[in-house]
């Protein structure tokens, strides 16, 4: 089959390549699997930087899917891998196979390390499911730190990196950068970024971030991680509105995709604005978020009757497409002297050009119309 990857497949293959430490935090069916495979593939067949990668992974995974996906893209046909499971003597020979990639279950990272006599030659490290390594006092997380400083690039693929606190991250990132962004030592996390909670006396059962930690803690890893950060943000902007209508404009098919599940999870109402029904709907005030694509918003839709908030998850290069999506709403007949207009960027990727340009675009535009204005005032002055 052909592979032909969404525009943020292709960076988050980009971004491996490019870090010999990343982090890949992106929600479950966004197809890490084969965007790391792409990068491993480009790694040892393009550029040779890697010769051998282990990959480790939950049981099933393992068995199945890293295998099963390679051998379904054309350009990853000439990889060789190897699928470490079962008993011990058949992990052997799979491990003693000549291949590019070994595979390996979570639970014989400690028998590979410490029991199997076997030498630890390799050069790149894929952890999938980085949240089953958030035990720093766990044997896997110990045996791998044994060998952590001899491998050249290390992968963490999850979509949970966080399942049950900020705290889970300080074992993940030790593990993928030994120690540089959050620190070399669990104490030294803990007292820099958070305070206890429950306690009893001296003995403390739990800890919370203190104020403004969880910012800290995502700029310092921020510059080897891709993470859902813009879904967060979204979440955020959803919950402060507090019912108030939320239109989202939207670019990317697989970002439609992505939004819609978070907002089932949240179990928010909403819909897309693609038919007569669901617009007169939103016109109404019935819905607390509508949905928008910028191609469809073009001149002559009515949007003003049903909210003043517009909140930017993908931006589109076209000027004239962003103009005239917030124009639905700051538009006569708008009840609110004000329109809201937010854009969720993220730091150093692609929509940060896209906004740059967005907004030299509208300099150039004000600057021409403001000559304009001129010529047929006379004196008309800019105040």
């Amino acid at each position: 089959m052909r592979y032909r990857p969404h525009d943020y497949q292709d960076f988050a293959t980009t971004f491996i390549e490019e870090h010999p430490v990343s982090a890949v935090f992106l929600d479950c069916g966004l197809g890490k699997t084969v965007i790391t495979l792409t990068a491993l593939h480009s790694l040892m067949m393009d550029s040779f930087e890697i010769h051998k990668a282990l990959v480790i992974a939950p049981l099933r995974v393992a068995r199945d899917t890293w295998k099963d996906e390679a051998s379904k893209w054309d350009h990853l046909s000439d990889l060789r891998i190897s699928v470490a499971v079962g008993a011990e003597d058949e992990r052997l020979v799979a491990l003693r196979k000549e291949a590019d990639i070994y595979v390996i279950n979570r639970e014989n990272v400690q028998w590979l390390i410490e029991e199997s006599t076997l030498s630890f030659d390799y050069d790149a490290l894929v952890i999938d499911e980085l949240s089953n390594f958030k035990n720093h006092q766990a044997k896997r997380f110990k045996a791998l730190m044994k060998v952590r400083r001899y491998i050249r690039r290390v992968i963490g693929l999850t979509g949970t990196p966080s399942s049950n606190s900020l705290m889970d991250l300080w074992a993940e990132f030790r593990l993928l950068d030994m120690g540089e962004r959050l620190g070399r030592y669990i104490g030294q996390y803990r007292s820099t970024y958070f305070t206890p909670d429950r306690r009893n006396a001296q003995v403390v059962f739990s800890y919370k971030p203190l104020p403004g930690s969880e910012d800290a803690i995502y700029n310092r890893i921020g510059d080897i991680t891709i993470h859902n950060r813009k879904l967060d943000a979204l979440e955020d902007i959803v919950e402060a509105a507090n019912g108030k209508p939320l239109l989202v404009a939207y670019w990317f098919r697989h970002d439609l995709e992505r939004i819609t599940t978070r907002l089932k999870a949240m179990k928010i109402s909403f819909q897309c604005l693609d038919s007569a029904s669901s617009i007169a709907k939103w016109n109404r005030g019935e819905l607390p978020v509508a949905l928008i694509h910028p191609a469809s918003a073009g001149h002559g839709l009515n949007l003003q009757a049903g909210g003043n908030h517009l909140v930017w998850f993908g931006l589109t290069w076209s000027f004239e497409l962003y103009q005239q999506t917030n124009a639905r709403l700051w538009r006569q007949g708008q009840a609110s002297s004000t329109v809201v207009i937010q854009h969720i960027v993220t730091e150093g990727t692609i929509d940060e050009r896209i906004l740059k340009a967005l907004e030299g675009k509208q300099k150039t535009q004000d600057a021409l119309l403001d000559a304009v204005k001129a010529e047929i005032g006379g004196g008309y002055e800019k105040k």
